[in-house]
């Protein structure tokens, strides 16, 4: 019998080396260009590592990221996405649907069922970054084919910048400076791509706290 599309999807085949709160920022870096994301569970027990559930705003939002993402090489390893078994109990009470899902739950209690208290230490929940307005316009060079990427936050790696660049065409690669963790170089095929991708993530905040500056990389 095939789940029924929900508000939360289940990612599975996640690279279980990556730490918590890396791969919370990573998701959320990722699957924003869907559309609002609510929360982020990320599991931390060595039986749920390498899976997250993702609960989103819209149910189209959720629709579109499996239906785009499934496959997608995350950590050097293909994503594997479906919907979870039931909504959130973010989005059953939204719903205002949440009363009888726990009534239904009493009436029919699994015997191996864990009591909701040891379910929650199981999980972390990470509410996602807020959404902001973009930064203020800042100081810029002339149209290039390569951007100029500042006020990134200290735990900012290559990864996450590619997948959240590698959604607008002609991308090519993401250059790190080493020994300055908050800079760094993104390349597309042509500076009109370029421009693109700068004016869609001006101002983009992949950590609260830190507003991520494009402007266009000196020639």
């Amino acid at each position: 019998m095939d789940i029924r599309p929900n508000h939360t999807i289940y990612i599975n085949n996640i690279n279980d080396k990556v730490k918590k709160e890396e791969l919370k920022r990573s998701l959320y870096a990722l699957l924003s260009q869907f559309g609002q994301i609510v929360d982020i569970v990320a599991m931390k027990t060595m039986k749920m590592r390498g899976q997250a559930f993702v609960i989103f705003k819209e149910l189209t939002a959720a629709t579109n990221a499996l239906r785009q993402l499934q496959g997608f090489p995350f950590y050097n390893k293909p994503m594997r996405i479906q919907y979870a078994k039931t909504d959130s109990e973010v989005i059953a009470k939204m719903k205002g649907t949440y009363g009888d899902k726990e009534k239904k739950k009493k009436e029919k209690k699994k015997p191996q069922e864990l009591p909701a208290n040891q379910t929650k230490k199981a999980a972390a929940v990470v509410p996602a970054a807020p959404v902001h307005p973009p930064a203020a316009q800042v100081p810029d060079n002339p149209p290039n084919y390569i951007l100029f990427l500042t006020n990134l936050p200290e735990e900012t790696n290559e990864m996450m910048l590619s997948m959240l660049f590698n959604q607008f065409p002609g991308f090519k690669e993401v250059r790190l400076v080493p020994g300055k963790h908050d800079i760094s170089f993104v390349e597309f095929e042509s500076d009109v791509q370029a421009g693109v991708a700068k004016d869609a993530l001006q101002g983009f905040r992949i950590t609260a706290t830190c507003a991520m500056k494009i402007t266009y990389a000196k020639k």
